[in-house]
């Protein structure tokens, strides 16, 4: 697998920023999911026969687990809430492309059975563990690097979260950068739960920026869709359409956050545009 990701400089609506491309690391394993699960990828766990999980039905790390028990030869057992008629009748997006990967879905509310069974690996949901430091402490390598190279001092780097794990183990390795992100799955408040939960210190907590208006996470919003549109127009780069458009957005109204050199984080996900994407257009048709 191909880490140090390139970084590349844009502009977009006048702000010049830098834009780490984890999007380009692998063409299975791709963006801040790469970095959660590269532990288990590098390392040998010779009990494991199982991998457990549990989240969406469209969940970017649904499918880059079944990547990584394929990998591994393990059984993968994923277990959600629900699964659409319509998604069970017409595969498509990291649904499709886990099961073709061998995954077994559950569809199971409460505690998820046997993930304490001998020979069975639980990764939580999203990768919100302790071993995704593994990771993420080499792309904040990867990042001080590329700063010493260049010459630049002082730099804000910027992501949105999901658990926030990516964000905060980034905080906890850059000590001399700012690490700002959004919530995109919950409040501010769920988000500094899911920090403490990994790490009590709250000198590696990045710094949390919001809209002022509630957003639900997998809603259609007519402001995503432009902005998504308008930054595929003016950089060439196609983003993630369920975090990425709150992120810019999120940016745009703390414009403080350009007042040093901007590193983007590109963390991938673009294969949930496969099932995002058709619902835009039919929703918005005139843009």
């Amino acid at each position: 697998m191909m880490f140090n990701s390139p970084i590349e400089q844009y502009t977009f609506e006048g702000h010049s920023f830098y834009l780490k491309r984890d999007d380009l690391l692998h063409p299975d394993f791709s963006g801040n999911k790469a970095r959660k699960f590269y532990y288990f990828l590098q390392n040998d766990f010779p009990d494991i026969k199982k991998l457990v999980s549990y989240g969406s039905a469209q969940s970017n790390a649904m499918y880059s687990l079944s990547v990584l028990a394929k990998m591994k030869g393990w059984e993968f057992e994923y277990y959600v809430d629900h699964v659409s008629d319509y998604l069970k009748e017409n595969p498509h997006g990291n649904y499709k492309a886990a099961l073709d990967n061998g995954m077994n879905i559950i569809e199971h509310t409460g505690s998820i059975p046997h993930k304490h069974d001998k020979g069975v690996l639980c990764i939580e949901e999203g990768g919100r563990q302790r071993e995704a430091e593994f990771g993420i402490k080499v792309l904040a390598e990867e990042i001080m690097s590329w700063q010493s190279q260049n010459g630049i001092e002082e730099l804000n780097v910027f992501l949105p979260s999901g658990t926030g794990t990516t964000a905060l183990f980034l905080q906890k390795h850059l000590p001399s950068s700012s690490v700002y992100t959004t919530p995109c799955v919950g409040d501010e408040n769920y988000l500094k739960k899911q920090f403490s939960v990994l790490d009590e210190d709250e000198n590696h907590h990045p710094k949390i920026l919001s809209l002022e208006k509630k957003h639900h996470f997998g809603k259609l919003y007519r402001e995503n869709y432009k902005i998504w549109l308008k930054l595929q127009q003016q950089t060439g780069v196609v983003f993630d359409l369920l975090y990425d458009p709150l992120g810019w957005r999120t940016l745009f109204v703390h414009p403080e956050v350009f007042s040093k050199p901007v590193l983007y984080i590109h963390q991938g996900g673009v294969l949930g545009n496969e099932s995002m994407l058709p619902r835009y257009k039919r929703k918005y048709k005139d843009l």
